[in-house]
């Protein structure tokens, strides 16, 4: 099979040079990711119905004889237009081809068909518009591939080569997969499976090779992760010997919860081992206060001789988290430092000078910490925050920085446990799952477009009151000009209209850091009372005096990115709210906001997010540093738990996988990861 992977796609017969490059716009330039290029869904010619048991308003397959002749008429424009009449021997139904001119002769009187097509009901009764068809005692009859498309490439040109690659096939191919862990586990051989999955016998068959298929690309993943956590041949220099969480307590304007003090001391306790680094994820959810555990962390390092950086994803956050931490340490001998890349050149090289002398203990920045200018005297400890952010490589790229420091992984975006076990398979996980006392939820309202005055009303008494509102402009595309239009537009139409009497503000993500800098500073002293904002606001901004968050176009963003807008408000004393607004009519939409409405748990919300929506809209673009899956499914909560059954029957095994029965899955292993940047070693 590997041999596959090295054979272009240009040695199979049909394929020109023209549609090679066709090919390599899907990601296809070798036979093997041909075979591996696996259907999205299947067309089912299997079971057709009587013509009475067909659904109206679904595809389905309908078996039937021509009950009439055919009916030819031209349209305007040159158009064609062919009516005919099938039935089943009880029920007719009408077919309509248009622009079909050979059509009269494709069908013929004595034949019965399986007509496949929506079917549809008007005045005139059922009927499918230009259905497609094939005879009912053909071959071809059974589950059709279809495949993810590029414009100029067919579904049937991609089957046609497909089963040019299947030909090639040995009779035996190596499999990743031992034998006795297949017999073990029900697993079909990967030549059945790699078969079936395109062109399969029948349902049951589909099914086997789905599964063997899922299990196998699931296990590699979770193999591959495991790989990098590696805890077995880390050995890290950095050991506290005293802890110093007391004298941080006493710090402190407020009293910690008892899930910020148990991780604190989890991360105590990894920190103190003196064999493996720390490699730990704390998931909080909105406001659980994840930076005051950070901050213990930070501090323990420092205290103990060492450095720490802290790293976020944006600017507005790095800067945040600089002025907080600065407040904890203000009246200590804890020496900070602020690094971001909108620093002009002579201050990033101070900056660096003063890390690189060790005369900085804890530094506070964004992507500049990972580049190779920086470099720090003795790296203790690597932060980074809102981990969906970042890829598995930067988090390397930042470790590298010292000798095997303690890393400590941030995420305010809740992921369900099981989930998390894969995706950050390479670390121990925490969770803060209380809320420090004195905040109370957000209440949430879904509203539509005829009730925004109202809305706007409501916000209107809120900063009259002096509290602050959110504004979240509608969602055009994710294009960022698109973006900029549509955050200025609306906010020029609300100064000059709504709120013509109310300072408004405006940030969006193609402002320079200080434009956004000045507009959130502006908001956070009460310059602006009003700040129209897109979701770049989504993290991190603390704004105690905000007590609205409205959202426009709600229907366009997951429930996890809602949870993580609303957190922006309700970050002091007074009650806050967050209005969901949305036009959309349908009743997955609807059932999705009432969710929000219902509850305020990030991790309830996540279950949900990833139930309703799948893992691909649930991470959306924003979730870096996982290789590209063909055909895992993260909410397959069984592919999920057996293939972690397998994984760790596999490394008590073989730890490094080194037995030559793994030698397949250690080849598939850096197959699957070669298509990111994560550093595998």
């Amino acid at each position: 099979m590997a041999s596959l992977f090295r054979q272009p796609i240009r040695n199979l017969r049909g394929v020109g040079a023209k549609s090679e490059e066709l090919f390599r716009k899907l990601d296809i330039d070798s036979i093997g990711a041909l075979l591996y290029h696996f259907p999205r869904d299947y067309e089912d010619w299997t079971n057709p119905a009587e013509i009475s048991n067909g659904v109206v308003g679904e595809v389905c397959c309908i078996k039937a004889k021509l009950s009439a002749q055919m009916r030819e008429s031209r349209l305007a424009g040159n158009r064609y237009l062919v009516n005919a009449e099938v039935s089943d021997g009880r029920d007719v139904m009408r077919l309509v081809f248009f622009n079909n001119r050979y059509i009269t002769s494709m069908l013929k009187y004595d034949t019965q068909y399986i007509f496949r097509g929506k079917l549809m009901r008007d005045f005139g009764g059922l009927q499918m518009v230009s259905p497609v068809f094939i005879p009912a005692d053909s071959e071809k009859s059974g589950l059709h591939p279809v495949y993810r498309l590029t414009a100029g490439l067919s579904n049937n040109q991609i089957q046609r080569a497909v089963r040019e690659a299947l030909k090639l096939l040995p009779s035996e191919i190596s499999d990743p997969l031992p034998e006795e862990i297949r017999r073990k586990y029900d697993l079909c051989s990967l030549k059945e499976a790699i078969e079936n999955i395109h062109f399969p016998k029948d349902r049951k068959s589909l099914q086997k090779a789905r599964k063997r298929l899922t299990v196998e690309e699931l296990l590699v993943l979770n193999l591959g992760i495991r790989a990098l956590k590696n805890h077995e041949d880390t050995v890290s220099n950095v050991k506290l010997e005293k802890d110093f969480t007391e004298e941080f307590l006493k710090l402190l304007p407020f009293i910690l919860t008892g899930a910020q003090m148990r991780v604190i001391n989890e991360c105590t306790r990894d920190m103190q081992r003196g064999k493996n680094p720390m490699n730990r994820l704390v998931q909080g959810d909105v406001g659980s206060g994840k930076t005051a555990v950070a901050a213990a962390a930070c501090y323990n390092v420092v205290k103990n001789g060492y450095q720490a950086a802290f790293m976020a994803p944006t600017e507005i956050l790095a800067e945040q988290h600089y002025k907080t931490l600065s407040k904890y340490f203000e009246n200590t001998d804890v020496k900070l430092e602020l690094l971001t890349g909108s620093l002009s050149a002579s201050k990033k090289k101070e900056a660096r000078q003063r890390m690189a002398e060790g005369k900085v203990n804890l530094v506070v920045g964004t992507h500049a910490l990972i580049t190779e200018q920086t470099v720090f005297k003795n790296l203790g400890l690597a932060i980074t925050d809102e981990q969906h952010r970042f890829g598995v490589s930067q988090r390397s790229k930042l470790l590298a920085k010292g000798d095997s420091p303690h890393l400590l992984v941030m995420s305010a975006t809740p992921i369900p446990r099981t989930l998390a076990l894969i995706i950050y398979g390479d670390l121990d996980i925490s969770v803060i799952d209380e809320t420090p006392p004195g905040r109370s939820p957000v209440k949430t309202m879904f509203i539509t477009g005829e009730k925004r005055h109202r809305a706007f009303d409501f916000i209107k008494e809120e900063m009259d009151r002096g509290n602050r509102a959110y504004i979240v402009c509608p969602l055009v595309s994710e294009d960022e000009q698109s973006e900029l239009a549509a955050a200025e537009e609306y906010a020029a139409e609300l100064m000059l209209k709504e709120f013509s009497d109310y300072p408004v503000g405006i940030i969006h993500g193609k402002m320079k850091y200080a434009e956004k800098e000045k507009a959130m500073t502006a908001f956070l002293k009460g310059e602006t009372k009003l700040l129209v904002a897109t979701t770049v606001i989504e993290v991190g901004v603390d704004v105690p005096e905000a007590t609205v968050m409205m959202i426009e176009n709600a229907e366009r963003f997951g429930l996890s990115q809602l949870h993580q807008l609303r957190g922006r408000v309700g970050r002091g004393k007074e009650k806050s709210y967050c209005i969901l607004l949305s036009d959309a009519q349908g009743e997955k939409t609807q059932q999705r906001l009432s969710v929000m409405c219902k509850t305020t748990d990030g991790f309830r919300i996540a279950d949900e997010d990833l139930r309703q929506r799948g893992p691909g809209d649930f991470f959306g673009e924003r979730q870096h540093g996982l290789p590209k899956l063909n055909i895992a499914d993260f909410s397959d909560m069984d592919g999920v738990t057996l293939s972690q059954k397998i994984a760790e029957e596999i490394v008590a095994d073989s730890p490094d996988l080194s037995s030559e029965k793994y030698r397949g899955l250690r080849a598939s292993i850096r197959r699957l990861f070669s298509s990111t940047d994560a550093r595998m070693n």
